[in-house]
């Protein structure tokens, strides 16, 4: 686990509101590991939204560097960073953010469209291969609409592995989920971590969630203020087993 994946360096960004100046990110530093699973914490204002849209490619800090797999993202014009997002980081919403009268498969296949490397036969191949590795194959010609919540979470984690990005950048991600279905989601987030490998930095304010990852960062007024590993990670199919039966489920 010696592959630096993020390289953030004393970052800051200031935004102007009329004749104010916001400093929402005072100087951040941290750095995050190939296979590492890593919770940012940080209640509202925090600075927790601003850092996010930074490590997703979709702003640039007024000071400081961050280094996406060894590029130097302040360095990039905006064509470059758009082409970087795609190719590096697979993103999660709580939201889902899926088409609504697209079937899971496209869904999964849309990140695939803006590269011109990829024949229609290999895009459909590696969409198929994500909705396995979410366990959905058998419902990949169902539309938003005919899956569950959790599902329709599970087709977004989908399409976010769909291009073997170098990190899963996951934004309250568990969200807009039940408990089970939280724990089920967070199963798998650590299923894909463990197993695969994958790095995953994961946004959230539940520290319950928080316990399913090896390193909490915790923001506060726009600075690191905690930045700890965690001795006793959780397992989520154990918290998941350990939820009583209820008829709801």
């Amino acid at each position: 686990m010696d592959k630096k994946i993020l390289e953030i360096q004393q970052i800051k960004r200031e935004f102007r509101m009329g004749t104010e100046i916001v400093r929402a990110l005072k100087g951040v530093s941290f750095d995050v590991f190939a296979g590492e699973f890593v919770t940012i914490m940080g209640s509202s204002g925090s600075g927790k939204t601003t850092l996010l849209n930074i490590l997703g490619c979709l702003d640039k800090p007024t000071e400081g560097n961050y280094l996406l797999d060894g590029v130097n993202i302040g360095q990039l014009s905006r064509n470059e960073l758009a082409r970087l997002r795609n190719r590096k980081i697979g993103f999660v919403f709580q939201a889902y953010n899926l088409l609504p009268r697209t079937s899971a498969l496209e869904n999964v296949e849309l990140p695939l469209f803006y590269n011109m490397e990829i024949s229609h036969e290999d895009r459909r191949k590696k969409a198929i291969h994500a909705l396995e590795a979410v366990k959905l194959a058998e419902r990949m010609d169902h539309t938003p609409s005919q899956l569950s919540g959790g599902q329709q979470q599970r087709v977004a984690i989908a399409r976010a592995l769909v291009n073997e990005p170098v990190m899963i950048l996951a934004d309250e991600a568990t969200g807009n989920l039940d408990t089970r279905t939280s724990y089920e989601i967070m199963a798998l987030m650590q299923e894909l971590n463990r197993e695969q490998g994958k790095t995953i930095v994961f946004v959230t304010h539940e520290p319950d969630i928080a316990a399913f990852s090896s390193r909490t960062v915790m923001l506060r007024d726009g600075k690191v203020v905690k930045d700890t590993k965690n001795e006793n990670v959780r397992s989520a199919k154990e918290a998941l087993a350990a939820l009583p039966v209820s008829d709801d489920y």
